[in-house]
């Protein structure tokens, strides 16, 4: 979504790719990850997110509409499609930056 901070853009993009090296990239060092319950804090953790839980289904995702909550915080809303538990799920990425990195990003319904 072009009117999304470039990060944001970048996320899904890279995401799409499952390019985990370069997600790990837009993360500040001590990031904080909120995704299924679990909370991931620090590139390790994260890391160890993207190439476990995050690599162990087949999806795609689909933006359905972004919201600017604050100058750093940005609500988007999407629905993954693939070959997990379900098949679908309309999801919430709430990310928020500081200058160009992650900060932190809580993924929830």
């Amino acid at each position: 979504m072009s009117s999304m901070p470039e990060t944001v853009n970048e996320y899904f993009a890279l995401d799409a790719r499952r390019d985990h090296g370069a997600i790990l990239a837009l993360f500040a060092d001590d990031a904080v990850v909120v995704d299924e319950g679990e909370t991931m804090t620090g590139r390790d953790a994260i890391r160890d997110w993207r190439e476990g839980a995050v690599s162990k289904y087949s999806y795609t995702t689909e933006i359905v509409g972004a919201e600017q909550l604050a100058p750093d915080r940005v609500l988007v809303r999407g629905r993954i499609t693939g070959n997990f538990p379900g098949g679908t799920a309309d999801l919430g990425w709430d990310f928020t930056l500081d200058e160009k990195r992650i900060t932190r990003l809580i993924i929830a319904p």
